[in-house]
């Protein structure tokens, strides 16, 4: 059996979980608790395989609170939010805290069955447009941390000159600026691009203002 505790601040939405899963695919709801405080408290009493957390409770502690001092105290214990927020800020703090799921209160019923059966297994479920938005975000910071480490790679040239280009500067008026050619603009130019695997002047610009290049002073 998969013991649950089903958590939420709504006594009719703890109820109709209660009904939903009790029973179905050996599952079953072993409490029910109304805020954080109250599910860390009958964790530890029940120690259930999966506490089923919402995340907005007004009152004691909130989902997200909860899920990181349960996991603390029961690293073993699966915590899958179940919550109306399809916010990706709420996904990736649900996800530092611990949480091994995160699914919405509007997907269909045999969806949050699948979850519960994944968490309890020891794996990670998130609702399909969630999955996209993490790997999205996980490839853009690993991409933007690749970045961060070849910058230090740069010459103090090359550094000068991607400043001087993302502030609109021309080859030419590089050139004059820095007193070399135009051609030595230009190489260094192609050795920044190739090295922050960068392709357009627009990326560029781009990237300069992200590590903070574009001071006018």
């Amino acid at each position: 059996m998969i013991r649950i505790l089903v958590v939420d601040d709504h006594a009719v939405v703890r109820s109709g979980l209660n009904l939903l899963l009790h029973g179905k695919h050996s599952m079953e709801v072993v409490g029910e608790a109304a805020d954080g405080d109250e599910a860390i408290r009958l964790a530890a009493e029940l120690t259930p395989d999966v506490v089923l957390m919402d995340l907005s409770m007004p009152h004691g502690k909130d989902g997200l609170s909860a899920t990181a001092e349960l996991k603390k105290a029961q690293p073993d214990t699966a915590v899958l939010i179940l919550t109306m927020h399809d916010d990706e800020e709420y996904l990736f703090r649900a996800i530092q805290c611990g949480a091994s799921g995160y699914i919405l209160k509007s997907a269909p019923h045999e969806e949050l069955l699948t979850a519960i059966q994944y968490v309890s297994a020891g794996n990670a479920y998130l609702y399909p447009s969630a999955t996209k938005r993490l790997m999205g975000e996980y490839l853009e910071r690993l991409k933007h941390g690749e970045n961060a480490g070849i910058y230090d790679a740069l010459t103090e040239r090359e550094k000068e000159i991607l400043s001087l280009i993302a502030k609109g500067y021309s080859n030419k008026e590089i050139s004059e600026l820095l007193i070399i050619s135009i051609k030595t603009v230009e190489s260094h130019k192609s050795n920044v691009m190739e090295k922050l695997g960068l392709k357009t002047r627009p990326e560029l610009v781009k990237y300069a203002v992200k590590k903070g290049l574009l001071n006018f002073e």
